[in-house]
This record gives structure tokens, sequence and C-alpha cells, in this order.
């Protein structure tokens, strides 16, 4: 596997694996999608999202990494990222983020999704959209003659502009034959970053966290589950993209 900066350059072999990887993981959050409704544990997601890993034949990407015991981040509201799934029931109102990842032939998928739980207040459900809308002007950017930081800027001056705020101590990152690879790619410029070119063949997972308050976050007593300090709402997209000649590829999708 050819390397540019420390970044591996994956080939059209490689991306045609991780495009497998990627589709059975979406293909797992449209069935996790399904099931949210008011009144429903989140521990069933958990449950579902290993049938599902054992029917398509996939190892859970996120079960054991680090010592994190699920195979499948859940989190509600004013949880950020990497929450557990539990006893926690579902109410009308509340917002659920899902990320998850898979092994697939030795490479991995990785992508999040934030569903709505019954009717959500209006405020809510624009948080979802900018979120979401930050992420595809993200990919966007995700191109050869770009850097990364397009990226970062792309998604940080479209939240800020919308009046929220992204969260920094989370960032997405490279992605192929291990979960995490680099580059880092933040949703916010770090100042004094070097810029880093984007080149074909690489492999990125991007994900804006995105706050309707403040961005500082609290870690709680599970030493993994990440909330908005100010415990505001949260919400949390990501998708696998791979950079091509012919611009960006979304992989994390179903079909």
């Amino acid at each position: 596997m050819k390397k540019f900066r420390g970044v591996y350059l994956k080939n059209e072999q490689e991306i045609a694996i991780m495009r497998e990887a990627n589709k059975i993981v979406s293909r797992i959050l449209d069935a996790l999608g399904r099931e949210v409704r008011p009144g429903v544990q989140t521990m069933f997601f958990e449950e579902l999202a290993q049938n599902l890993c054992a029917e398509y034949k996939v190892a859970p990407a996120f079960q054991g990494y680090q010592g994190y015991p699920f195979a499948l981040c859940c989190s509600v509201n004013e949880e950020i990222v990497h929450g557990f799934p539990s006893t926690r029931i579902l109410n009308e109102g509340d917002i659920v983020s899902f990320d998850m990842g898979v092994i697939h032939d030795g490479f991995f998928g990785d992508s999040a999704r934030t569903y709505t739980v019954g009717e959500i207040s209006v405020k809510a459900m624009d948080l979802l959209e900018v979120t979401r809308n930050s992420l595809l002007k993200g990919i966007a950017q995700a191109r050869e003659g770009n850097t990364v930081q397009d990226i970062s800027r792309a998604i940080q001056g479209y939240v800020e502009g919308k009046g929220y705020n992204v969260v920094k101590r989370f960032v997405g990152h490279g992605i192929g034959r291990r979960l995490h690879e680099k580059p880092e790619v933040p949703n916010f410029v770090p100042p004094g970053t070097q810029e880093m070119p984007l080149k074909a063949g690489m492999v990125l997972a991007i994900e804006p966290m995105v706050t309707v308050g403040q961005a500082d976050v609290d870690i709680l007593a599970d030493n993994w589950t990440a909330v908005t300090k100010d415990r505001q709402l949260s919400a949390h997209f990501e998708h696998t993209v791979a950079v091509t000649k012919n611009g960006p590829e979304i992989l994390s999708v179903s079909d």
C-alpha cells in the first residue's frame, strides 16, 4: 500500500473491499433506524447490531477497541459520542445517535447517524439538519487539489454560520486496515496547522459533531460517554469517503 506523508493510499481493489464493508455498516444503520421509537431500550439496538454482524459475517469494529465493551455507540440527547447501550428507554422528543463500524476482509467500515424519536422540537430538527448538511459540505471538499483543512473549514464555517458549535475534542480520521489512520480530519481548523494535500486513494471518515450550546465536553464515570458540559443537545453524522480522481465517493451507502 502506497503512502503519502504517512497516509496510506488505497488501490481500486482495496477501495472495493472498503465499499462493501461500508455498505454493510449502512445497511445495519438502516435496520437500527427502522426500530427507533419511544419505549425502546437502547440495549435493544446493541443486540440487533450484534445479530446483524453475525448475519453479514463481519466483526464489530468497536467492540474491544481500547477496551470499548459494545459493538454500537449509542448516544442520546446531550451525549455526543461513545455512549453505552443500556436499559435507558427512548422517550418521545429524544434524539439518538448510532455510530457503527465493522471489519470485512481485513478492512474497516465506519458511519454514524442521528435519528429522531417520535416528534422532536423545531430546534432539535434544525440541529440535525445543520449537522447532516455540514457533513455534506465537508465531503464536497474531499477532492484532489484540496487539503484536509478545506474539509475542516467547510464544516466549521457552515456550522458556526448557522449559530451552532462544532465539538473540537473529537475529530474524523483516515481509515483502512486500521480503524484510525492518518490523517486526522478535524471539524475545525486548529491554529497554525500545516495544510495536508488530498490525494486519490485516501479514505477518510468525516464526522461532524455539532452542539446547540457550547462545545465543552465532560466524560462520564464509565470513562467513555462524552456529553456536552452544558447538557444541551448534540448531533453526529459520519460517512466514510474515498478521494478519487473523479472526486469524493461516499462509501457508507446501502446500494
